[in-house]
């Protein structure tokens, strides 16, 4: 049933002046409600895809952050758990990595642990962060982007090439708003000649630790990356940058 609505006056009669009142014209018009919603904001969940020093990365993150956040007092898992399974899956990256198939496999299982856990954790923060992004973020988790509209996304820029093992370079580039991967290519540049031509190298979901393997020890190799997504789908490639492989 509609409320009555009621003007600052009186009738003759001293009664308040109402919207339905016998012999009263309205000709105004009520204010619609306001039915707009803020977006609700969400935790992402790509963690379940990302590369394993990614997902290694996430866990330690969280471990610093959720555990003792006054805004999350209950979590579902220990913080020793979490601490555990994060632990052991470190330690089955660098076996798989000196290993065969055996040590891979125990990689795998060690990382589905580790995603399961966190998956029960994220579904914790999504019932307890209140729409607040400050609070998400202070879960050590991510948010997921609100943001529908499609627009180019900007080129990346290469701030650092380090060397990993032999024959591996690690290149870093500045996180590109709503980039959905990183595409990298390279070409091996000959002594005293020009860059020969590009080859595909990839693509990635880290930007802070983009793993390239496979080098030519002592090769000097020009790398460009660019941004997957936006309207355009892709980025333009970013300015070149040269480094050795040791």
């Amino acid at each position: 049933m509609a409320t009555a609505l009621t003007w600052d006056g009186t009738d003759a009669q001293g009664q308040p002046l109402r919207w339905d009142q016998p012999g009263l014209t309205w000709n105004g018009t009520l204010p619609q409600p306001n039915t707009k919603r803020m977006p609700q904001l969400r935790v992402l969940l790509g963690f379940s895809n990302a590369p394993d020093h990614s997902l290694e990365e996430l866990a330690t993150n969280v471990i610093a952050k959720l555990y003792g956040n006054a805004a999350y007092p209950n979590p579902p898992v220990t913080l020793v758990a979490l601490t555990g399974a994060r632990d052991a899956f470190s330690a089955a990256i660098a076996a798989a990595a000196q290993g065969g198939p055996a040590q891979t496999a125990d990689k795998n299982n060690k990382r589905e642990a580790l995603v399961s856990l966190l998956r029960q954790l994220a579904g914790y923060v999504q019932e307890n962060h209140d729409n607040d992004l400050a609070r998400l973020l202070s879960s050590g988790f991510e948010a997921a982007s609100t943001n529908r509209a499609s627009s180019p996304l900007e080129a990346p820029d290469i701030t650092d090439i380090i060397n990993g093992g032999t024959g591996q370079l690690i290149l870093r580039i500045p996180a590109i708003p709503n980039a959905k991967c990183y595409e990298v290519r390279m070409a091996l540049i000959p002594p005293g000649g020009a860059p020969g031509p590009y080859q595909s190298a990839g693509l990635f979901t880290n930007s802070r630790a983009i793993i390239i393997n496979g080098l030519m020890s002592g090769g000097n190799y020009q790398f460009q990356v660019r941004a997957v997504g936006g309207s355009t789908n892709y980025s333009d490639w970013s300015n070149p940058v040269i480094h050795m492989s040791l």
